[in-house]
Order: C-alpha cells, then sequence, then structure tokens
C-alpha cells in the first residue's frame, strides 16, 4: 500500500526547497538590478567643490543621462554660474578638457546632448497635446525655454515682457528667409527661435523612437505655425 504520509512528506520537502531556491534566485536578481542601477550609477560631483575637470567629465558620462530633466538642467546652470565666475586656472583647464575630447568620450558628449534636446522637446509635446489652450501652451513653453538660456549665456534675464518676446518671434518670423549653416547651433533668441527647434529636432530623431518623433514632430510643426501663421 502507499504510505500518503511518506508521500506528502517527500514532495512537500521538495517544493519546500524549490520555493527557497526560487526566492534566493528572485533575492540575487533584485540585488543585481540594485548594484548596477544605483550603486554602480556615479551621480553628479559637487559644481563649486570639485576640479574642473572632473565635473565636465560628468557631461560627458551616460550617467548625467540618467538624471532627471529638471536636475540635468539645474547641473548645468550651475556649471554655466561657476564657468562665468572661474579664474584663468581653470580656464586654462576647461580649454584643455575640450581640445582634448576624441573618439568615444567626445561622442558620448555629443550623444548627451542629444538625449537631453529630445527630452526638453519630448516634455514639451508630452504637455501639448493635453493643453485646454493650444497656442498659450507653445508661448509659455517658448518663453520659458528662452529665458533659460539667457540664464545660462549670462546669468540673468533680459528685461523684456513675455508679450514682447512673442511679438519679437512673430516679427522674425515674417521677414526671415534665411537658413542656418551646416554645422552651426542657432541661438535661443527671438531672431533665432524657430530656427533653432528646426536644429535640434533633426538632432533629436536619432536618439527618439518613433512614438517620440511622431509627438516632437507635431509638436514642433504646431510651433512653427504659431508664429509663421495666424495660428
Amino acid at each position: 500500500m502507499l504510505d500518503m504520509d511518506a508521500l506528502r512528506e517527500r514532495f512537500g520537502g521538495r517544493n519546500r526547497w524549490r520555493s527557497i531556491a526560487a526566492l534566493a534566485l528572485l533575492a540575487i536578481v533584485c540585488v543585481s538590478v540594485y548594484w548596477w542601477g544605483w550603486i554602480r550609477w556615479k551621480p553628479p560631483p559637487s559644481i563649486f567643490d570639485t576640479p574642473v575637470d572632473d565635473v565636465l567629465g560628468y557631461l560627458a558620462l551616460d550617467d548625467f543621462n540618467k538624471l532627471p530633466l529638471d536636475e540635468r538642467m539645474r547641473f548645468l546652470m550651475d556649471l554655466a554660474t561657476r564657468f562665468r565666475d572661474m579664474d584663468s586656472s581653470d580656464s586654462a583647464t576647461m580649454a584643455g578638457f575640450f581640445a582634448g575630447l576624441t573618439g568615444p568620450v567626445r561622442q558620448q558628449l555629443t550623444q548627451n546632448v542629444r538625449v537631453l534636446a529630445r527630452d526638453i522637446l519630448a516634455q514639451g509635446a508630452s504637455g501639448y497635446f493635453s493643453a485646454a489652450n493650444k497656442g498659450e501652451y507653445i508661448d509659455k513653453w517658448v518663453v520659458d525655454w528662452m529665458k533659460m538660456g539667457e540664464k545660462l549665456a549670462t546669468g540673468k534675464e533680459r528685461e523684456r515682457s513675455d508679450k514682447e518676446r512673442i511679438e519679437g518671434i512673430r516679427r522674425q518670423a515674417k521677414r526671415n528667409d534665411t537658413r542656418f549653416g551646416e554645422g552651426t547651433t542657432p541661438a535661443l533668441t527671438e531672431d533665432n527661435a524657430l530656427d533653432f527647434v528646426s536644429f535640434w529636432q533633426k538632432e533629436v530623431e536619432v536618439t527618439a523612437s518613433p512614438k517620440q518623433q511622431g509627438q516632437i514632430a507635431r509638436f514642433l510643426d504646431d510651433v512653427r505655425k504659431r508664429y509663421s501663421d495666424a495660428f
């Protein structure tokens, strides 16, 4: 006769060991993911307490891309502040750093800039399609990033109202028949705002998913229409 108690003990024991093994495997996977995603990830250095070449070097790491968009922009704002106030030795170090950028490091830095632009445009597009007043949304988005560009370049915003900025973009759009040159990055100013978004649309296509490409293209088409037509 079959001993049912013995069978239950035998197979129940196997199941327990299988459960323990599965839990152990799950724990190993979780620890591995944590190590690769967080422990191995290098956080940004302190902008004002770190050698300038180490700060610049962080811009050329893929770790920079893992920061949320607002943290990347804050990093760049602090970086611009330090560089405006840097001494001659830091200036020489910075010049040497950029002069020595070659190969994979240069490629990664270029990729990081593209990813940053993609994320800026993708964020703008994601809010656009759910906006109640799309025209007002575009105006605010363009003006906000124009102000950000001014602060990055000079440390402060120009003394112009939002309305004056928008009117300046519209005037320039009506008379602007020029195009930016090959390899030239247009400045984010009233005179170049539409060229700027066109330039970056081309740059980010290589980093964006098909869905992001579609959303960004539709968004930027409407941005151009907003200032080129009576949209």
